[in-house]
């Protein structure tokens, strides 16, 4: 269960990210051809696009943040069992 969960929260934050960029580069690209300079069109496709993003994908946002979650609660957990192993606790007791 773990190997099938990390491919797919590598794969959801690499579109997320990907779909964030983009949108990014295409708000500064529309910019640009209006006639604003291409410095000034990145910053304000920044700006703009970013919290546009979390606006336009926020499935994919949700997807991320829950993998991201998952994968913290097991960090968590691990964290945990190995503080109770080095205290002496029984290995099969969790906090």
């Amino acid at each position: 269960m773990s190997d099938e969960k990390a491919p797919q929260l590598a794969r959801d934050l690499t579109l997320y990210l990907l779909a964030r960029f983009v949108l990014v580069a295409v708000i500064a690209w529309v910019l640009s051809l209006v006639g604003v300079p291409l410095l000034v069109a990145l910053l304000i496709g920044l700006v703009v696009g970013l919290p546009l993003g979390l606006l336009l994908f926020r499935s994919l946002n949700a997807r991320v943040t829950a993998g991201l979650a998952k994968r913290n609660e097991k960090r968590a957990r691990a964290r945990a069992e190995l503080r109770a192993q080095l205290r002496g606790d029984a290995a099969g007791q969790s906090e």
